[in-house]
């Protein structure tokens, strides 16, 4: 192999190096919660992102299944859709337990967004159940595990930010996307060279 060659090789590598990193962020749309990290004790504003998926049909329902020590005190207004909570208790000690949006109609390749105030009990990972229902009658049930099609989403709640609190996968990733930008610049450098030469 040439170093001519080698150098366009290396650029290709690079390319697709920094491709690959960007992909599953665009490629793979799931219900999420953000922001994904909060202070337990807190009152947040979170907001419940339900992407639409389906070619041809639009959302029309969403329902929010809300785990134990999550609490939601408000809700944010959401123009075209009607919300029903049903909670346990009453007046200053109710609970929230579960919330539903119908009316909506959100077509494919945007979100149903809906968002709310609320704080977490405890540090630990809280887990949602979100049930998706598309114009067709089809349902999407955003409960299976990380590794699924369909995975719940989650927020984890700290007592703290404090401690370096950065996602090593997150540190990895930029770190590969650097060296992959790093070589395709050095290639191309490398290679205009050559071409003067």
């Amino acid at each position: 192999m040439t170093k001519e060659r080698h150098v366009k090789t290396l650029a290709a590598a690079a390319a697709a190096a920094a491709a690959a990193l960007a992909l599953p962020a665009s490629a793979f749309a799931h219900a999420e919660l953000t922001p994904p990290v909060g202070l337990a004790g807190r009152l947040e504003l979170y907001t419940l992102a339900v992407p639409t998926e389906k070619e041809g049909a639009a959302t029309t329902s969403v329902e929010l299944t809300v785990p134990a020590g999550f609490g939601i005190d408000s809700f944010q207004p959401s123009p075209g859709w009607t919300r029903r909570v049903r909670s346990r208790g009453s007046g200053e000690a109710a609970v929230v337990q579960k919330v539903t949006w119908t009316g909506g109609s959100v077509p494919t390749g945007e979100d149903a967004v809906f968002s709310f105030l609320a704080s977490a009990s405890s540090a630990r990972t809280y887990t949602f159940s979100v049930r998706q229902t598309y114009s067709d009658g089809s349902v999407v049930d955003w409960n299976g595990p990380e590794s699924s099609d369909t995975p719940s989403p989650s927020i984890e709640a700290r007592t703290s930010f404090g401690g370096g609190g950065g996602s090593t996968l997150a540190v990895v990733a930029i770190a590969l996307a650097a060296a992959a930008l790093l070589l395709a610049g050095l290639a191309l450098v490398s290679g205009k060279g050559r071409s003067l030469a």
